[in-house]
C-alpha cells in the first residue's frame, strides 16, 4: 500500500451545537484537541443553541452566516461540525460557506489515517473511510449523474458515474475485507498459540490520551510513541514480560476510547478489539487528574459494553496519582483483599512494582490446586505442567511414583487433560466429587451488533 502524505488542517473554525436532548457540553474541549491533533490552527468557536436540527444546513441560515463571515475574517480553510452531519447537508454547508465542511466522524478518520503505521492499521482505516464516504454517494455530488456510454451505444443510455462510483466503492471495501481476513486469520493463529502455550494476556484499556502509552513504555521497556495528543498511537502493540509468579504473559497497548466512537471504526477494527475481548485481564488506564474523569470511565466502559469486553476481569489503574495530594501510591483492595484499583504515576514511574503485583495477583486468582502422583508413563504430562511452571514436586511415594502438588487455571486444566487424553484426571490424589476445572465456553466475535 503506497505511503500517503497528510497535511495539516490548517486554519479552522469549529461549530459546537446544543440541544436540549443531547447533554454534551464537554465534547466541545474533546473537538478542540481532536482538531489539534490533526494539524488545525483554531481560529474561533461558535456555539449554536438550538431546540431542534434545521434539515437543510443543521444550524439555520442566520449561523450559517455567522459561521461564513467568521471564514472569511480567519481566511480559515477548514469548518468542523461536533455533530454528525448528512451528505446534503455537508454539502450545502459547503456550497454556502465556500470552504471544506467536516463533521466529528470525518475528523476522527483523518487523525486515524495520519496515525495509521502498520499494514493492518492502514487497512482498517481505509476500510472505515470507505464506508464514510459510501453513505456520502447517496445524494452526495451532482456531478457523477453523468452519464457514460457503453461500447457501440454512442449517445445512449449508459452507466452513471455515481453508479460507476458506487461500483467502485463496492468493490475495493470487498478487496480490503478479504485481506482483512487474511491478517485477522493470522492473528487468531498467534492468539491460539499463546492459548496453546497458556500465555495469558493483559491488554491496557482507557480513554485517549490517559497514558496507556507512556505507562506501557515503562513497563515493557518499548518505545511505542506516546505524546500529548488524542490518538497519539493507534496501532496494537504486544509485547512479552515474565512475572515471578505467572512465567510469561502477553502486554497488549490498544487504541483509546472516546465518547460516542464512531460505528464505522468499531466495525472497522474488528480485529484489534477482538485482541481486547480475548483478554484474560484489561488494565483500564484512568487519568486521575482529568476534571472529566467521572464521564472518561462511563465513556470507556460504554465502548467495552458495546464490543461485548465488559464481562472481561478489569483492575483499574488511575494514572498521574502523584499530581494529588490526598491520593497514596499502591494496591487499593475490596473487603475480600482483591485489588480493584492501583494508584501509579506512569511518568515517575511510581507504584509500578504494586501494579505488576496486583496483575499477578489477579491472574492467578481462579487458579484451582491440587495433588498429582505421576508415573514413568506421564513424561507428557509432567512435560505440559513444567512448561506452564505450575508444577512443584513434593516427594516420591514408596513405588517411585512422583508427588507434585500443581496450580492452574481451570480452562488451562481442560486443556491440558484433553491434550493428555484424561491422565490428568488419572493421576489426582484422594480427590473425591466434580472434578476442579471446566471446559471454556468459545467466544463468537460475530456476535457484535
Amino acid at each position: 500500500m503506497a505511503e500517503k502524505e497528510f497535511e495539516p488542517l490548517g486554519p479552522t473554525i469549529l461549530v459546537h451545537v446544543e440541544l436540549p436532548q443531547a447533554k454534551n457540553q464537554e465534547d466541545l474541549e474533546e473537538l478542540h484537541r481532536l482538531a489539534e491533533s490533526a494539524g488545525s490552527n483554531i481560529c474561533d468557536a461558535i456555539v449554536c443553541r438550538r431546540d431542534g436540527i434545521e434539515p437543510r444546513t443543521y444550524i439555520g441560515s442566520g449561523k450559517v452566516t455567522e459561521v461564513a463571515d467568521a471564514v472569511k475574517a480567519h481566511d480559515a480553510k477548514v469548518v468542523i461540525f461536533n455533530s454528525p452531519l448528512t451528505p446534503a447537508q455537508e454539502r450545502n454547508l459547503e456550497k454556502e460557506i465556500g470552504v471544506r465542511v467536516m463533521d466529528r466522524v470525518a475528523l476522527i478518520l483523518v487523525i486515524f489515517a495520519m496515525r495509521a503505521r502498520t499494514y493492518e492499521g492502514k487497512l482498517q482505516v481505509e476500510l472505515a473511510q470507505l464506508r464514510y464516504e459510501q453513505a456520502r454517494l447517496v445524494r452526495g455530488w451532482t456531478h457523477l449523474e453523468r452519464q457514460k456510454g457503453g461500447f457501440g451505444l454512442r449517445g445512449g443510455p449508459g452507466e452513471t458515474q455515481i453508479e460507476l462510483d458506487r461500483r467502485a466503492l463496492r468493490e475495493r471495501i470487498s478487496a480490503i475485507k478479504e485481506d482483512l481476513e487474511v491478517v485477522a486469520r493470522r492473528r487468531e493463529q498467534n492468539r491460539q498459540e499463546r492459548k496453546k502455550n497458556a500465555v495469558p494476556v493483559v491488554s491496557f484499556v482507557g480513554y485517549t490520551n490517559a497514558g496507556k502509552s507512556t505507562l506501557f513504555n515503562r513497563l515493557t521497556s518499548s518505545k511505542v510513541y506516546a505524546a500529548d495528543q488524542l490518538f497519539a498511537t493507534l496501532d496494537p502493540t504486544l509485547r512479552n514480560m515474565v512475572l515471578p509468579t505467572v512465567g510469561k504473559v502477553v502486554f497488549a497497548d490498544t487504541v483509546g476510547f472516546i465518547r460516542h466512537l464512531p460505528h464505522e471504526l468499531v466495525a472497522a477494527f474488528r480485529a484489534t478489539l477482538e485482541e481486547t475481548i480475548q483478554s484474560d485481564l484489561l488494565l483500564h488506564i484512568i487519568d486521575i487528574a482529568d476534571p472529566r474523569i467521572e464521564d472518561n470511565i462511563e465513556a470507556v466502559n460504554a465502548v467495552l459494553e458495546q464490543i461485548k469486553a465488559d464481562q472481561v476481569p478489569t483492575l483499574l489503574v488511575f494514572n498521574k496519582s502523584d499530581l494529588k495530594d490526598d491520593v497514596a501510591i499502591g494496591i487499593v483492595r475490596d473487603e475480600t483483599n482483591k485489588p480493584i484499583r492501583v494508584n501509579v504515576s506512569a511518568k515517575n514511574g511510581l507504584g509500578l512494582d504494586d501494579l505488576l503485583a496486583a496483575v499477578s495477583e489477579l491472574l492467578t486468582l481462579d487458579q484451582c490446586e491440587f495433588e498429582l502422583k505421576l508415573g514413568h508413563q506421564d513424561g507428557k504430562l509432567r512435560a505440559a505442567l513444567y512448561e506452564l511452571k505450575a508444577l512443584e514436586v513434593k516427594g516420591y511415594d514408596e513405588q517411585g511414583h512422583e508427588l507434585v502438588s500443581v496450580k492452574l487455571k481451570p480452562s488451562d486444566a481442560a486443556r491440558i487433560e484433553k491434550l493428555s487424553s484424561g491422565r490428568l484426571s488419572a493421576c489426582l490424589i484422594n480427590h473425591q466429587g466434580t472434578l476442579p476445572w471446566v471446559q471454556e465456553e468459545s467466544f463468537d466475535f460475530d456476535d457484535i451488533d
